[in-house]
C-alpha cells in the first residue's frame, strides 16, 4: 500500500470517498418530502381528498373492528391484508361465498382459512405471523371463541344494523359504516356521535364508500379495486 493510500484510509472503514457537498432542504421544503399515507397498514381506499387512506390491522395490541356494510368490502380488506403478510381467518356460515377468494389468494399458499361459525381454533398470533379473524356470522354473531389479543385483530361484518351492534360498536376500536337506511343512519349518528351532516350522509353513500369512525376521527373513504380485485370479487356493491 503506497504512503498516499494509507493517508486516505480509516481504520475499519476503508476509503475515504471524494468530498461533495451535503445534501439539505430548508424546513420550509420539508413538506414536500411528506408521505400521504398515515401509518403502516392496508391501503383500503382514499380519502375526500384522493390521497391514500390505511387501516393498520396488524398490532401488538388488540384492535376489534366492526364494520357495518357488505360482503364485497369486507373480502376486499381480507385480500389487502393477506398481501401485507397477515393470516386470514374467516368465521363464516356461508363458506361457498368465501371458497372462490381462499383459493385464489397467496398465489397458491394457504394465506385465507375457512371455519364454520364457533369452530376457529386457537391461531397462535405472533409478530412474524399476525393473524387477521374476520367475523361474517349474520345480523347475530354469537360471542367468538377467538377473540382479539396480540397481532390477532377481529373484524366483525353485519350487514345491516342489529340488535347486537351497540355492543360490538361500543367494544370496537373502529367502526366501519356503509349505506344504510335513513332510520338505521340516525341510530348508529346517536351510537357513535355523528354529526347531523354526516348521518345524512349515511343513507346516499354510493357502493364502495365506507364512513370510518374512530376515537375521535371521521373519515369517508372510497374503495376502488384493482384489476385483479375486480376479476376475482367483481365491481363494488353493497348488496350481496
Amino acid at each position: 500500500m503506497s504512503s498516499s493510500t494509507r493517508a486516505r484510509t480509516r481504520l475499519g472503514f476503508g476509503l475515504i470517498g471524494p468530498r461533495r457537498e451535503r445534501h439539505t432542504v430548508s424546513v420550509d421544503q420539508l413538506a414536500a418530502l411528506a408521505l400521504p399515507v398515515g401509518d403502516d397498514g392496508t391501503v383500503i381506499g382514499v380519502d375526500a381528498e384522493g390521497r391514500p387512506a390505511v387501516l393498520g390491522l396488524n398490532r401488538p395490541t388488540p384492535y376489534d373492528v366492526t364494520l357495518i356494510g357488505g360482503l364485497w368490502t369486507a373480502q376486499v380488506l381480507a385480500l389487502r391484508a393477506a398481501a401485507t403478510g397477515a393470516r386470514i381467518v374467516v368465521e363464516t356460515g356461508r363458506a361457498h361465498a368465501w371458497a372462490t377468494l381462499a383459493q385464489a389468494a397467496g398465489g397458491g399458499q394457504p394465506c385465507i382459512s375457512l371455519h364454520d361459525v364457533g369452530r376457529v381454533p386457537p391461531q397462535g398470533a405472533s409478530a412474524d405471523s399476525p393473524v387477521v379473524v374476520v367475523r361474517d356470522c349474520g345480523m347475530r354473531p354469537p360471542r367468538g371463541r377467538v377473540v382479539s389479543g396480540p397481532w390477532q385483530s377481529v373484524l366483525t361484518l353485519l350487514p345491516y344494523l342489529s340488535p347486537v351492534a351497540p355492543r360490538l360498536i361500543e367494544k370496537s376500536s373502529l367502526v366501519g359504516i356503509q349505506r344504510v337506511s335513513p332510520d338505521e343512519a340516525a341510530q348508529i349518528g346517536r351510537i357513535v356521535h355523528l354529526s347531523a351532516t354526516e348521518t345524512q350522509a349515511l343513507s346516499t353513500l354510493a357502493d364502495g364508500v365506507t364512513l370510518w369512525c374512530g376515537k375521535g376521527d371521521r373519515q369517508f373513504v372510497m374503495t376502488q379495486a384493482t384489476d385483479a380485485e375486480s376479476g376475482l370479487l367483481g365491481s363494488a356493491r353493497r348488496m350481496d
